[in-house]
């Protein structure tokens, strides 16, 4: 039976480990980071922490015989996307990776790209702004340089230790959120401003239509550079790729 390493931490990748469970003739892990607190129940078997960097997960692929390896993390999880095919090449494993497509501006969109939560909070300005974080726990560090804002931040776990800033409010949370709920929240809050990542899909869509509605601006972080892998857009797509890497792999004795 083929085993397939899927690199996960998306609902996404939760929602492709299933489908390919559901086959039957298929070996399924999903691999997480370990990063959530609180992860939500998987379908499957799954491995949780890091594998020490593209060499360790080479020798994982290699030790386990893992017949293909799906990435199926974060846009944003760049280093470990990029550990994934450097592993893949190491190990002589075949990989495909499920990209969705980023979320594009419309019409009575006011968005500001920008390259970093740095970069963010620079393009803040200085005069006080009341802010809605969608960010993780790992990137609003930087927003502490900015004390004259006020903070609404939106999260899956706590932030530990807080931000220090003297208005912070903390709301935890996990997607997806519907448009008219972020609707109510960014006008009840008084939003003016909002910084968040592109992540695309429809989970996280909600805040970015309801600030259209309302004419705040979006501070967007830009998507990182990925390596350039076979790539499916949704989970079918990825999902029906799989056969036509897996056949030529088992001719070759993978």
């Amino acid at each position: 039976m083929p085993r397939i390493l899927i690199l996960g931490g998306t609902a996404d990748a939760r929602r492709l480990a299933a489908r390919l469970a559901g086959r039957g003739d298929l070996s399924i892990t999903l691999s997480l980071a370990g990063r959530t607190e609180n992860p939500v129940a998987q379908p499957v078997p799954v491995r949780s922490g890091g594998f020490g960097g593209a060499e360790g997960l080479a020798a994982y692929l290699g030790q386990e015989r893992i017949s293909l390896l799906i990435d199926a993390t974060h846009p944003y999880a760049a280093q470990i996307s990029a550990n994934a095919a450097a592993a893949a090449a190491l190990a002589g494993v075949p990989i495909l990776a499920l990209r969705r497509p980023a979320w594009q501006a419309v019409e009575g969109d006011r968005w500001t790209p920008v390259d970093s939560a740095e970069a963010a909070v620079q393009a803040l300005g200085t005069a006080r702004r009341t802010v809605f974080l969608a960010l993780g726990r790992q990137e609003i560090a930087p927003f502490e340089a900015a004390r004259q804002h006020s903070y609404v931040v939106r999260s899956v776990d706590p932030i530990a230790p807080p931000l220090a800033v003297p208005d912070a409010t903390y709301i935890l949370a996990r997607g997806p959120f519907a448009e008219d709920d972020d609707l109510a929240l960014l006008a009840d809050r008084g939003i003016d401003a909002i910084v968040c990542k592109n992540s695309g899909g429809g989970a996280t869509y909600g805040k970015i239509a309801a600030a259209r509605r309302l004419g705040i601006g979006v501070i967007m972080l830009r998507r990182p550079a990925l390596p350039d892998v076979p790539s499916g857009k949704t989970v079918e797509q990825v999902a029906a790729m799989v056969d036509h890497v897996l056949d030529p792999a088992a001719k070759r004795g993978v």
